[in-house]
């Protein structure tokens, strides 16, 4: 095809489609663009009208309720290099202020910058964890140059999303939520942020594809893909649809020089509604609780099991008194859909059970035995079996500096454990540490220690303050135990 014709054959697909856009060119679900072209419908623009067709009225619409979120907190940090001579109070009497300036813990200020989305009239704000991690204050800007300040209503890392509350009279424009399932690959799509501060932009593409995995931003793995260029600085923006209504929050980018690719994701407006209903119920993110392993059908096993192809999860494990074994789901069990939902892999199978509110039941279609089953499975939060008991260990031993919990399927789930597990758990480590130095991390379980089983943290607390010789651990982390020794 010659660069003329290439270019003629540019300029009427693009005329086209801004027709079938506006409403003026209809197609029906079976047609193609050589049976439009062919019927002989108009697909040159013949007035005025027709060649300003934009994306304007919808930009217009988003725009007030798309908002840039200014985080900032304060940092300690220790100046180096200088005469400890500074730090002695006998010094500084002699030195005075300008001898305390020298060597001392200087205080700054770090700040980020990055993009929301208003849900509601009264200024409620959505956008991403990371925009926000470890704020002490955060502004949010509107598009009108308005600025307020906002309060963090709900933090949930697990989602990479977090809800603030503008402090500021409304009403105040904001974008209603899109059924983020009903989106297809090819539905035209427009990002709205801030990248690289430069300012309020908006850029147009396509959904690429949909229930994407292995992106690494948050515990759940299914993302909208898109080709609308998305930078640094639009994380937590909105992703609408040609409604103008929230399909997604964009949240990261696919690229080695920090710049747009062309490989966007987002966030489905699903799971941040879900997240958002939870700001509205407390500002605690409880998910359902299934008490089951799940696992990928490989095509070994789809061929085992009969299947025409991999598809569903099987169930791996089931643990005593979960909703899954009260529900009668069973090893070796084929989850192919919940609540009409197709599932395909670990990933999409844990976002639509993990979206559920909690209340009455969730529908399981599974394949047993080559037959198809229907189970209603109880939402229910984890429960804590026992309590947590959590403790601050600061004696001198291993494990000084260690916060430590009774671990429940409550726990297990907080920390992100696999299985059922039992025991004492590290529920977090102070940097700098005993516990930091030796090693030890958020989610290892302390087994044994000298051989003697560890059962609960009052006991660990008071098997701390020992001085023995030499420390001989047991820890298990990530399934596989470990043993430790070292000197008292």
């Amino acid at each position: 095809m010659s660069a003329r014709h290439s270019s003629g054959f540019k300029r009427l697909f693009v005329g086209l489609l801004s027709l079938v856009l506006s409403g003026m060119v209809t197609m029906s679900p079976h047609s193609t663009l050589a049976d439009t072209v062919d019927a002989g419908n108009r697909v040159v623009p013949s007035s005025t009208g027709e060649l300003k067709l934009s994306f304007a009225p919808i930009v217009k619409r988003v725009a007030p309720a798309v908002v840039n979120v200014y985080a900032s907190r304060k940092v300690v940090q220790q100046q180096r290099g200088l005469s400890p001579f500074f730090n002695d109070p006998f010094f500084r009497r002699f030195f005075g202020e300008r001898g305390q300036s020298f060597g001392q813990p200087r205080e700054r200020v770090e700040s980020s910058l990055g993009s929301g989305v208003m849900i509601s009239a009264e200024g409620t704000v959505i956008t991403n964890y990371h925009v926000i991690e470890d704020a002490d204050e955060v502004r949010v800007a509107l598009n009108d140059r308005r600025e307020f300040d906002a309060e963090i209503i709900l933090k949930d890392e697990r989602t990479d999303l977090a809800v603030l509350k503008i402090k500021g009279e409304g009403p105040f424009a904001y974008v209603p939520f899109a059924d983020s399932d009903s989106l297809d690959v090819g539905d035209i799509v427009l990002a709205i942020g801030n990248p690289f501060g430069v300012g309020q932009t908006v850029t147009q593409g396509i959904v690429s594809a949909l229930a994407r995995t292995r992106v690494g931003v948050s515990d759940y793995q299914f993302f909208i893909q898109t080709d609308a260029a998305i930078n640094p600085g639009n994380s937590g923006g909105a992703l609408v649809d040609m409604s103008g209504h929230l399909v997604g929050i964009n949240t990261a980018i696919f690229s080695r020089s920090g710049g747009s690719n062309g490989i966007g994701f987002a966030i489905p407006a699903h799971m941040a509604q879900f997240v958002a209903a939870a700001a509205g119920q407390g500002g605690t993110v409880q998910r359902p609780w299934l008490g089951a392993r799940v696992q990928l059908v490989s095509a070994e096993i789809a061929n085992a099991l009969g299947l025409e192809r991999p598809q569903g999860v099987l169930i791996a494990n089931v643990y005593d008194g979960s909703p899954a074994q009260k529900a009668g789901l069973r090893v070796s069990d084929l989850v192919i859909a919940i609540d009409g939902k197709d599932v395909q892999d670990p990933d999409s199978f844990g976002y639509r059970f993990a979206t559920k509110q909690l209340g009455e039941a969730s529908h399981f279609t599974i394949l047993r035995g080559g037959k198809q089953l229907s189970l209603d499975v109880a939402l229910v939060p984890a429960p804590e079996t026992v309590p947590r008991d959590a403790r601050v260990l600061k004696d001198r031993s291993p494990f000084q500096g260690a916060t430590v919990m009774n671990l429940s399927p409550a726990v297990a789930d907080e920390l992100r454990l696999e299985g059922n597990p039992s025991g004492v758990v590290v529920a977090s480590v102070q940097a700098g540490s005993t516990a930091d130095r030796v090693g030890l991390a958020a989610g290892d379980i302390i087994r044994t220690i000298n051989k003697l089983e560890i059962t609960a943290t009052k006991q660990l607390e008071k098997v701390s303050r020992s001085r023995p010789q030499v420390w001989r651990l047991e820890i298990e982390r990530d399934g596989k135990i470990s043993s430790i020794a070292l000197r008292g």
